[in-house]
């Protein structure tokens, strides 16, 4: 069986939608840094958070625990 033009058919389709997803960034750079930075503080305030809950716990973090494991699979013994 043949495909026809069902190739060249989803092609266009994938254009379509990609140019319709686009690069739109809204509001000037400047907010845009603003608005990344402040996100990004929280998400640094709420791991801190977790952090210190845990070690109050005398537990690790989440964060922490991934890490550790990364270095004991880094380096086998």
């Amino acid at each position: 069986m043949t495909r026809g033009n069902q190739r060249e058919n989803d092609r266009q389709k994938a254009l379509k939608e990609q140019a319709a997803k686009g690069k739109k960034l809204a509001g000037n750079p400047q907010q845009r840094r603003e608005a990344d930075a402040k996100a990004v503080a929280e998400k640094q305030a709420l791991k801190a958070k977790a952090r210190a809950e845990a070690e109050a716990k005398g537990q690790l973090s989440a964060f922490d625990a991934k890490a550790e494991r990364r270095k004991q699979n880094a380096n086998p013994k």
